[in-house]
């Protein structure tokens, strides 16, 4: 792994290149090549894995880890090498890193400012906490279910004096039960699916299904994190509450976040943390495309809250079927991505496919 220094350097070409936040490097995650190739590059203590995840290359390389061990398992996504949908997870850490959502947002600490140790994940940060429950918690469950070796024990380091985080398999299952066992339930099915006689697209969209479950069981337990809210602007919790919602679009559909797919629906976020008066589509710092997918987030949490939540009861009841979730990941993509389809013209068709289940 490189010397933080280094990285702090490149991180800091990275940023100045672009307003918006870099994903990709060389057609990969972020720094992925600096990240641990096997098992055994993590810190080890007394024949236990102990990664840090409050360094980025050691959360990050969780993500390398599970993607490799469980790739075999994941032919029915398609022949690509980058089509898991495990893949969206790293794209979105990278996001919130160059983005300067995993830093210090108290300003008590130079955790993950250009100042500090740029790699530092503050625990105090709202995103690097709601990121743990989608990084750390799913590395637990794939250990114990086996995919990085017989009986490979871990326990996740945290800073002293910081008790919130659970550590280990146990201690996470014990606080957060439902998140275990739903990706408990993925990692199995994965090992399932390979005598499964399913065609192809059944097979995919019942680990697709699997997968959702478990990352809204994540989003769903990340409200341990809310207290952390208080310390960003009102612009920037109003954004991060929308972005949890998209989840219940994303879930329903059973979306492949495959590396192509995730890349396209990420690089329109805002690439800085939101201020006091930030209001989409007008922010001028911001490009069209964030602009655009900022004011399509609060337009779609806005109407849902306006209806009664109905909105998100309504595009479930449409994502009843394997043909009807592909229709949806389509117009996910359409709304999100074509400023020229109209929102209207979303509600308008999302109506008209309920009446198809």
């Amino acid at each position: 792994m490189l010397r933080p220094t280094v990285l702090g350097l490149l991180l800091a070409c990275a940023v100045s290149l672009s307003s918006s936040a870099v994903i990709l490097e060389n057609g990969i995650p972020i720094l992925w090549a600096q990240t641990a190739g096997q098992v055994t590059d993590l810190p080890i203590q007394n024949g236990i894995l102990t990664p840090d995840p409050w360094h980025f290359l050691n959360r990050m390389s969780l993500y390398r880890l599970m993607i490799a061990a469980t790739d075999p398992f994941m032919g029915s996504m398609g022949t690509g090498a980058s089509e898991s949908p495990l893949w969206g997870l790293p794209l979105q850490l990278g996001w919130m890193f160059t983005s300067g959502r995993l830093a210090d947002p108290t300003g008590t600490t130079t955790c993950g400012h250009q100042t500090g140790d740029t790699t530092c994940i503050s625990t105090q940060s709202w995103w690097g906490c709601v990121n743990y429950f989608a990084s750390a918690i799913p590395f637990l469950s794939a250990a114990q279910q086996g995919f990085m070796g017989p009986e490979v024990q871990v326990q996740m380091q945290v800073p002293a004096g910081v008790e919130d985080y659970c550590t280990t398999y146990a201690d996470c299952a014990t606080r957060y039960p439902d998140v275990m066992s739903k990706w408990d339930a993925f990692f199995q099915g994965l090992k399932a699916s390979t005598d499964s006689p399913l065609p192809d697209n059944e097979k995919k969209d019942s680990l697709l299904g699997l997968y959702w479950a478990a990352q809204m069981a994540s989003g769903q337990a990340s409200a341990a994190c809310n207290t952390r809210q208080s310390h960003y602007s009102s612009s920037e919790v109003s954004f991060a509450n929308s972005w949890l919602n998209s989840a219940e679009y994303v879930s329903a559909a059973h979306f492949q976040s495959s590396l192509e797919k995730s890349v396209m629906f990420l690089t329109p976020l805002p690439g800085r943390i939101l201020q006091e008066g930030d209001s989409a589509p007008n922010i001028a710092d911001l490009s069209q495309e964030e602009n655009h997918t900022l004011y399509i987030f609060t337009w779609m949490k806005n109407i849902n809250s306006l209806l009664g939540g109905s909105l998100v009861r309504l595009w479930r009841s449409a994502m009843c079927s394997v043909t009807t979730r592909e229709k949806g990941r389509e117009m996910l993509e359409q709304l999100l991505l074509n400023p020229s389809f109209a929102t209207n013209s979303f509600l308008s068709i999302v109506t008209g496919m309920t009446t198809s289940c």
